[in-house]
């Protein structure tokens, strides 16, 4: 067969899907919207890893380059203090600078550099502050806002950040002294466990896409083939007319790609404007990977024909009819089956392969076995679908009528949630795979809620300012309590022994007894009381010994360095200050503080040292909040900054996530987003076509008397009927899908109920789609719609 013919009758069969008259444009317009929702959805995963990396790059290029080191004040040098907060579950970043010369480098994506007392702030930030939700936050950051920060400063158009000129900032509380701007940090390799993690995210995404692209391109087939009958009573033989059938969905096809290119470019307009799982990039960064593009637009021309083609070969269109329209012939089991042996034996030799210590996986073997194993599932769903719908016989009206439709055409209705089969499958398999991993990434930080949210450290001039910060955090609305310490240090006085570099030195910590037991086990306490305080040597802690070398009961301790390093500030003069510990201090216990950490040195109540003596004091504050207050923690914050604008806030937590995971984790949830969206579209449109090709059928049944409700209980039963069977089958085929992929990990289950909610969203879609094709299926039931030309 030459080329020649090929290109005649699949252009004829392009004419035909553009000329065809009303319905055949309809048809192809199905077919195109369909295909175009795919193509999009394709783009935007292809999309998804350079976006991913404009992100880190955009991060990298704000940041202060601290390549260089840079020991003394220069025209172009500055002083920097990165700053982050959070005001009511948002992240504001924030960089404070202070130029020491007249040409100091200007911050990326600033007009220029803000002048003392201002700052430029992010759109999505400006608009915070400007909105009556902002009145804390304002607070929080009293700087005079003198312009924005234009994408170059920006990872997302909703990233909340400040860039602000101080005065404060000195070398006592700075980050470091930057010249130059853009940073980058060597990228660390993922473990197996995310590596698998992705793999298997990706075939579960992007298979429901083919799937529905596959779906698409048989689009009204019924109409075809009767148009193609027509051919062959005026002469084409069978292989043209399947020629021309290529075509039409070659046709529909190619217009599908231009709606999807369209598509594509609409959705990466919104890019800035949703946030999707925290989320939100430039529309400048979501550009698909040239590579997967090109594949993309290739690949579905290609796949369209293959598809009709395919489907064409169990059809025989003669002169006088379509012989599909008899009873179809029983669909065989075994290929089916074939198809997931064959899965399942690329994944058994991988079990128990897949190691956190390891950096790599057999990714070839992992993406055959779970591509052909959800293949197979969804070649299973057409046989399950005609042998239960077989069994199907009394009922009402409506359910007769719709088991009768499922029982001359559950091919059609099996086609329509096949994607739904893929993307339940895999999203059953990837919950099981999240929930193993997550213990393995999810470190218990040690830290006790129960005892404190928010810890709040800063430098003071003496112990009095110090005591009086921890004061006013008590004193803050929303504050249920506070565990409050004056640290400082202790040293053993006298000269260095043999050996030694420096004096042996511990910390002190000061505050009252119930501040006092958070760090140690107390048999009694009382104002002047002291306590030695031992860690044994946990979490890595020195030993006993090095405590005791500098501070034991009954010892004299120096209050400051008696031998401090020639480049240190030089101390004060006069006598140097001592305190000696009473006899009578006891030697106690240490224990976790609410931050989970075990301390060590000495403890002591107000009335035991004359805490003016302390040498550069700070202040410590563990703080109780107040449920009944919604906004105490930024109350907190706000007090926090007010005191010190260098102070350092951090919120307690039980638990950590690994940020590599947590990454991983965001991606996959933005997938899979857009997968059930995709799916939810296309278990519509293909009800959609279903319904248009039953005009003729539902116009008939409306002029013999048939109800209105009957008919949509009718729809209804043809959606539920097919999807139940579907995620029957989907919730089998994802629990063993899911155990093979932990077995080859050495993960066990975690839940086996782990289904449920992906089988609700299920049910949901049969409701909204149900819904949403009622308006269609009004319309259609008019007698007028018996009328024909």
């Amino acid at each position: 067969m030459s080329l020649g013919t090929w290109a005649r009758d699949l252009t004829l069969g392009a004419r035909f899907a553009v000329t065809g008259g009303r319905s055949g444009l309809l048809r192809t317009l199905l077919t195109a919207t369909g295909v175009g929702f795919g193509v999009a959805l394709l783009l935007l995963a292809a999309s998804f890893p350079n976006m991913l990396f404009q992100r880190e790059v955009r991060e990298a290029v704000r940041a202060v380059d601290g390549s260089e080191q840079v020991d003394s004040p220069r025209p172009d040098s500055f002083l920097h203090l990165t700053r982050a907060t959070t005001y009511r579950d948002e992240v504001i970043s924030g960089l404070l600078l202070r130029p020491e010369g007249d040409a100091p480098p200007v911050p990326p994506g600033a007009p220029a550099f803000p002048r003392t007392g201002e700052m430029f702030v992010s759109p999505a930030l400006g608009k915070l502050l400007d909105s009556p939700e902002g009145a804390l936050l304002r607070k929080r950051l009293p700087y005079e806002v003198a312009g924005t920060i234009g994408p170059a400063g920006l990872i997302g158009p909703a990233d909340l950040r400040y860039v602000a000129h101080v005065d404060f900032l000195d070398t006592e509380n700075y980050d470091g002294r930057g010249t130059r701007y853009g940073w980058s940090v060597p990228e660390e390799p993922m473990n197996a466990f995310l590596i698998l993690l992705v793999v298997v995210a990706c075939v579960v995404m992007l298979l429901p896409v083919l799937v529905f692209i596959a779906t698409a391109v048989r689009f009204g087939g019924e109409q075809r083939d009767r148009r193609l009958a027509a051919l062959r009573l005026i002469g084409a033989d069978t292989a043209m007319t399947r020629r021309i059938a290529a075509g039409e969905s070659l046709a529909g096809a190619l217009l599908g790609l231009l709606v999807g290119l369209g598509l594509f470019a609409v959705a990466r307009q919104f890019a800035g404007v949703f946030t999707i799982w925290d989320v939100n990039a430039f529309p400048s960064d979501v550009v698909p990977m040239p590579a997967l593009a090109a594949l993309v637009l290739a690949v579905v021309p290609v796949a369209s024909v293959v598809v009709t083609l395919f489907a064409l070969r169990g059809v025989a269109i003669e002169p006088l009819g379509v012989v599909r329209t008899s009873t179809p012939r029983r669909r065989r089991l075994w290929w089916r089956l074939l198809l997931l042996a064959a899965g399942t034996a690329f994944l058994v030799p991988l079990i128990g392969d897949v190691q956190v210590t390891r950096t790599s996986i057999d990714t070839v073997g992992v993406v055959a076995g779970t591509t052909l194993a959800l293949i197979g599932l969804t070649s299973l769903l057409p046989w399950l679908v005609e042998a239960g719908v077989k069994r199907l016989h009394a009922g009402p009206v409506a359910w007769q009528l719709a088991v009768r439709r499922l029982q001359l055409s559950s091919g059609t209705a099996a086609r329509a949630v096949s994607g739904i089969v893929v993307a339940a499958t895999g999203a059953i398999a990837l919950q099981m795979l999240f929930q193993a991993m997550e213990n393995d990434f999810t470190q218990v930080t040690g830290e006790d809620t129960s005892r404190a949210r928010i810890a709040i450290g800063a430098d003071a001039k003496n112990a009095a300012e110090a005591r009086g910060m921890i004061d006013r955090i008590g004193r803050t609305e929303g504050v249920a309590g506070v565990t409050g310490i004056v640290e400082s240090r202790v040293w053993r006085p006298g000269p260095l022994k043999g050996g030694e570099e420096f004096s042996p030195m511990v910390s002190l910590r000061v505050g009252d007894c119930a501040s006092l037991r958070e760090f140690a086990t107390l048999p009694s306490c009382a104002d002047g009381d002291v306590f030695v305080l031992l860690a044994h040597g946990a979490q890595g802690n020195p030993g006993d010994s090095f405590v005791t070398r500098a501070a034991r009961p009954g010892a004299t301790v120096a209050l400051r360095d008696p031998h401090p390093h020639p480049d240190a500030p030089k101390p004060s003069k006069g006598p140097l200050p001592q305190w000696r510990i009473p006899a009578t201090a006891e030697v106690v216990d240490s224990r976790p503080d609410p931050t989970g950490m075990y301390q060590y040195g000495v403890l002591a109540t107000p009335k035991a040292i004359d805490t003016a003596l302390l040498d550069e004091p700070d202040s410590l504050a563990m703080v109780r909040l107040d449920p009944a207050v919604p906004d105490a923690a930024d109350l907190v914050r706000n007090t926090a900054d007010a005191i010190d604008p260098t102070s350092w806030v951090r919120e307690l937590k039980d638990t950590q996530r690994d940020a590599a995971f947590s990454s991983v984790r965001t991606g996959i949830l933005v997938g899979s987003t857009l997968t059930m969206l995709l799916v939810a579209a296309s278990l519509l449109v293909a009800t959609l076509e279903q319904l248009r090709d039953r005009k003729r059928l539902l116009s008939s049944l409306i002029a013999f008397g048939t109800r209105r409700s009957t008919l949509s209980w009718s729809v209804l039963w043809q959606t539920a009927v097919p999807i139940l069977l579907g995620l029957a089958l989907s919730v089998a085929g994802g629990l063993g899908l899911g155990v093979l992929l932990l077995e080859m990990s050495g993960q066990q289950v975690i839940d086996w109920w782990g289904f449920l909610p992906v089988v609700g969203i299920g049910l949901g879609l049969i409701a909204v789609v149900t819904l949403l094709s009622m308006p269609v299926l009004w319309r259609l039931m008019r007698a007028d719609g018996l009328r024909t030309e």
